[in-house]
């Protein structure tokens, strides 16, 4: 294996997220030890996604069919929509196993700096599943961020007209977090979404 494979595979790993330079590097050399255990399935892993993994028509979530599994199953079709930014959103959402219906995720949020508008995200087919799927509730489970919000208010006006009901996640202090660790803006929030005990 020449040095310039080396170094190409080792540019690649850099830019996953999370990775640097010095981390990819290191990733690569383990990877080269492990020849046998973790490269091979590794490469197979990979070449069968990339062959295989595609975007899911309904909700845009990241499956092996045109439907993934949870747009697929009969169970999931509560009346509820929780609303994601990204995929990794949906998937920490499942991982909680706590939310029961479908998924809907934009692909970003609007962001005037970015040049990001309605149209660039997944926006217009949330709308037209609403009619489709009898939906009684939106949840919006967007980042607690400025694009975020404006992104959780526009999609509550385009949808106003639909008789809808629209919730959005609570926010504040996160279970097992301290006040001494928290920034201003979590507090804030915090305080305002008090409840009564």
């Amino acid at each position: 294996m020449s040095a310039d494979r080396l170094e190409e595979l080792i540019a690649l790993m850099a830019r996953l997220p999370g990775l640097g330079p010095r981390s990819a590097r290191r990733a690569v050399l383990h990877l080269i030890k492990k020849r046998g255990q973790l490269m091979a399935p590794l490469a197979q892993a990979l070449a069968e996604v990339a062959a295989s993994a595609r975007d899911c028509v309904v909700c845009g979530n990241v499956g092996t069919q045109d439907r993934c599994e949870i747009c697929a199953d009969p169970r999931r079709a509560t009346g509820e929509i929780c609303v994601v930014e990204d995929v990794a959103d949906l998937w920490a959402m499942e991982r909680a196993g706590v939310f029961k219906g479908r998924y809907h995720v934009l692909g970003g949020t609007l962001s005037a700096l970015d040049a990001v508008g309605p149209e660039d995200l997944r926006i217009p087919q949330l709308i037209a599943r609403l009619g489709e799927e009898e939906v009684t509730e939106v949840i919006l489970a967007l980042g607690a961020t400025l694009d975020g919000q404006t992104t959780g208010h526009y999609i509550a006006d385009e949808i106003a007209a639909a008789g809808v009901a629209v919730s959005s996640l609570a926010q504040g202090v996160p279970v097992g977090g301290e006040l001494d660790y928290l920034d201003d803006g979590t507090i804030t929030a915090a305080l305002k979404a008090r409840k009564r005990l």
